[in-house]
């Protein structure tokens, strides 16, 4: 009987989605199977308002994620393999669901929290840093060891690392291609927590609650104004930040925010 368990499991806890690649034999590696699932989650989770955070982590203790599949997923999209599944086609049918799933160029401005429970490194890190938040298990280890073998981290490493972490740090990761541990990306910005591995999706969600509690525009126009006005000169960027405060600041839940606040009660966000 073949395998039918999913490569992407789902899971919705009041208003977060939990995300869990799973593949742990291959070190969650992306199958085409996984990139379509996460593709189809992502586009889910940026149009239904009841989801307002979304956690991405791994399955098992050794593994956050290997990256792209060099037996399945590598060689299909090089050409060396013909599309032999449902799965394959679909992926092949729509080859932007590669760049969506792995986050590199979706415009996806709700947070995205990464709970890394093992080894992540090459496209592991590169997912890492497309999320907002992320907490590591003390023995995660990450790196982009692709220069190591005459490759290149192209799945948004090299515009986002640099933007993230010191540049020295940054070029010292992309070019030389070590491993570095959770505590060292603790050290350097990369993460905003260290756990033990039973603490990881139980940390994750704690930011995930706290993140819901707030207002869900004001939280996409926080990141949506990060984003966009990231690399432009400042008179540019203050004009983007301009537009997405006064969006947050002409919504319901801006009124709705500091009332809550003077009558004492939980505010009730609706996101407009």
């Amino acid at each position: 009987m073949p395998d039918t368990t999913p490569h992407l499991l789902t899971e919705r806890r009041d208003g977060v989605l939990i995300l869990t690649m799973n593949r742990p034999e291959v070190r969650n590696a992306l199958s085409p199977e996984m990139i379509v699932r996460l593709a189809q989650a992502w586009y889910e989770y940026r149009d239904t308002d009841a989801l307002r955070v979304a956690i991405l982590t791994g399955t098992g203790d050794e593994d956050f994620s290997a990256g792209g599949d060099l037996k399945l997923t590598m060689p299909l999209m090089t050409g060396a393999r013909q599309p032999e599944s449902e799965w394959d086609q679909r992926l092949m049918g729509n080859l932007q669901q590669f760049g969506d799933g792995i986050l590199r160029g979706f415009e996806l401005y709700k947070p995205v929290i990464a709970a890394v429970n093992g080894r992540a490194l090459g496209g592991g890190t590169e997912i890492t840093n497309a999320c907002d938040l992320r907490v590591a298990a003390e023995h995660a280890t990450f790196g982009t060891p692709e220069a190591k073998v005459g490759l290149l981290p192209g799945g948004g490493s090299l515009t986002r690392l640099p933007r993230q972490v010191p540049y020295a740090k940054a070029m010292e990761i992309l070019m030389l291609g070590d491993p570095f541990t959770a505590q060292d990306a603790l050290e350097m910005g990369f993460v905003n927590a260290v756990v033990p591995r039973e603490r990881l999706l139980p940390r994750a969600l704690e930011f995930a609650e706290r993140l819901a509690a707030n207002g869900p525009l004001a939280i996409r126009k926080i990141k949506e104004g990060v984003l966009r006005s990231s690399g432009l000169p400042l008179d540019q960027a203050y004009q983007v930040e301009n537009e997405v405060s006064a969006a947050v600041m002409q919504s319901k839940d801006a009124r709705e925010g500091p009332r809550a606040f003077k009558e004492k009660r939980k505010p009730n966000f609706i996101g407009k």
